[in-house]
């Protein structure tokens, strides 16, 4: 029997008892598809749901087949090592038993001869060399999440539960993920913003609070689809537009031929010419008339323009998001940043750049890459004066923002708009609400609390009140700045950054994300720091 995933009329519910989706119908079988939305949508509790580890409110879940779910974060035991991610300690202890010399005749006869290679070659799949031994403290976050991965595949499941599989790998480790994917024959359900490995997709299905809407193909299908939707609901605005100016059109000049009517009929009777009774049965029969023309074009009207209402709110829902800002005025030939001959560390003895030598001239994109642990963030650090040079210099020649993973650029005890006037105080509160609304914080929207924000609101309200204002600073700082959005957040972002005439200094492994904001330039840190033209 093949295996497969069917939600039926299920409800599901926020551990805070807040409904997430309602009355939802989904199936999936064996294919790869990519769940998006934004965060807070119940991606995370669906893949929990469908593992077992919580009931739905109501509704039924039928999965045929086994599953075996990644999740986002995972603390580890001190005494675990890879071997234990596969769920092999045992019979790893055996063979090496064996290979000496010392295993029992039972337990010969229980050896598996192969479980060594097989678990470096699932290691060796999502770019590990690591000894099945490696406790796993001694891996980095990403290094842990792909053998997680690798031990999940090892098992041979029916279906993979992945929840943001590339979060906080480098280019080399989501390189790897993606080609393991890529090759993934059995069914697989990957909730994702990394655009990369959407692509490998072989369906999206996009969660909202109203629905699940499924799309067949990759996230360029995807894209392309929705971009018919678009169009499509411009084409309904403009229609209904157009239909409530004629019933506007319409309305009024039934109630300019009514006053003529009723004005010719007022002129007859003050002439005397119509009898007394015969005036006022045509009056009434004429205020009846007219009543119940006026009720009937109110109807039409106010139909009308709730057919134009809910038109608008579906391009709202679709439309890309898009700004224009104020110039910074950076001129082409003025320097920006300068480092000559730099080290740099948190300790004296344990330097992590050295004879680093670095500037940007004009409103240049720049990109610094390398794996992880080769000092980006460090870099970074260097520039915005939060870390001092061991020797050499670093010089900044112009105003700076730093939008760290936190954006503590924010006061978080205060609102967006709060926040807006203290970064921007030249500015009057019409420029504020105005900037703001820019950045999709409309009216009530301007008065949340910083901490009240999810990630991806976040930096959009640190974009806003930092490039809305009416003189944006010539550089912005930016350190993984989509790390933890969602893809309508990201796009946000970019579309921000896009509009924005400065020099930029990114830290990303996210390459959809530096294609989008036009990186010109990448600095690659590691063996043989060097620069290159993107």
């Amino acid at each position: 029997m093949p295996a497969s995933i069917t939600l039926s009329h299920l409800t599901l519910s926020a551990p805070d008892g807040r409904v997430l989706l309602s009355n939802l119908d989904l199936s999936f079988g064996p294919e790869r598809t990519g769940l998006v939305g934004r965060n807070g949508v119940g991606k995370t509790t669906l893949l929990g749901l469908i593992a077992g580890r919580q009931a739905p409110h109501s509704g039924t879940v039928s999965v045929k087949g086994r599953v075996a779910m990644l999740h986002q974060t995972v603390q580890a035991h001190p005494d675990e090592c890879i071997v234990d991610l596969f769920g092999a300690r045992r019979a790893m202890a055996a063979l090496r038993r064996a290979e000496q010399g010392l295993a029992t005749a039972d337990e010969l006869a229980d050896v598996d001869w192969t479980l060594d290679s097989r678990i470096a070659a699932a290691l060796a799949r999502v770019g590990l060399d690591n000894v099945p031994d490696t406790p796993l403290a001694m891996l980095s976050g990403g290094q842990a999440t792909r053998a997680r991965l690798a031990a999940l595949t090892f098992a041979e499941p029916d279906f993979l539960l992945l929840d943001e599989p590339t979060n906080n790998l480098d280019r080399k480790g989501r390189r790897a993920v993606v080609d393991l994917l890529a090759g993934w024959r059995h069914g697989a359900i990957i909730v994702s913003h990394d655009r990369e490995l959407l692509e490998r997709m072989d369906a999206i299905v996009e969660l909202s609070s109203l629905e699940a809407r499924r799309y067949g193909g990759n996230w360029s299908a995807y894209r392309a689809r929705k971009a018919i939707e678009l169009a499509a609901a411009r084409h309904d605005l403009d229609d209904a537009e157009k239909r409530v100016a004629e019933i506007d059109r319409k309305a009024r000049e039934a109630t300019e031929r009514k006053a003529r009517k009723d004005s010719a009929g007022a002129k007859q009777r003050a002439k005397g010419d119509m009898p007394r009774i015969a005036a006022g049965l045509r009056r009434d029969r004429s205020e009846d008339t007219g009543g119940e023309a006026a009720r009937l074009a109110e109807r039409r009207q106010t139909q009308a323009r709730e057919l134009a209402a809910a038109a608008r709110q579906r391009i709202e829902v679709l439309q890309p998001f898009s700004v224009r800002l104020p110039s910074t005025h950076l001129p082409a030939s003025r320097m920006v940043l300068r480092i000559e001959a730099a080290d740099a560390g948190y300790t004296a003895d344990a330097l992590i750049l050295r004879g680093l030598s670095f500037s940007i001239s004009g409103p240049e994109r720049v990109a610094i890459t390398g794996p992880n642990g080769t000092g980006k963030t460090t870099l970074l650090k260097l520039v915005s004066g939060d870390l001092a040079p061991a020797c050499g210099t670093v010089e900044v020649m112009t105003r700076f923002a730093l939008f760290d993973q936190a954006v503590s650029l924010l006061d978080a005890s205060c609102s967006i708009l709060d926040n807006f006037r203290r970064i921007n105080p030249e500015a009057d509160e019409n420029a504020c609400r105005a900037a703001l609304a820019r950045f999709m914080f409309r009216a009530d929207a301007a008065l949340q609390l910083v901490s009240s924000l999810s990630g991806g609101q976040l930096l959009r309200a640190g974009l806003a009140c930092v490039l809305g204002g009416p003189t944006p600073p010539p550089l912005l700082i930016l350190d993984e700045p989509t790390n933890h959005l969602d893809i309508e957040s990201m796009e946000a972002v970019e579309a921000g950054l896009r509009a924005y005439d400065g020099a930029l200094l990114v830290v990303s492994h996210d390459e959809a994300f530096l294609e989008a904001i036009a990186i010109t330039r990448r600095f690659e840190l590691g063996a043989g720091t060097r620069s290159r033209e993107a």
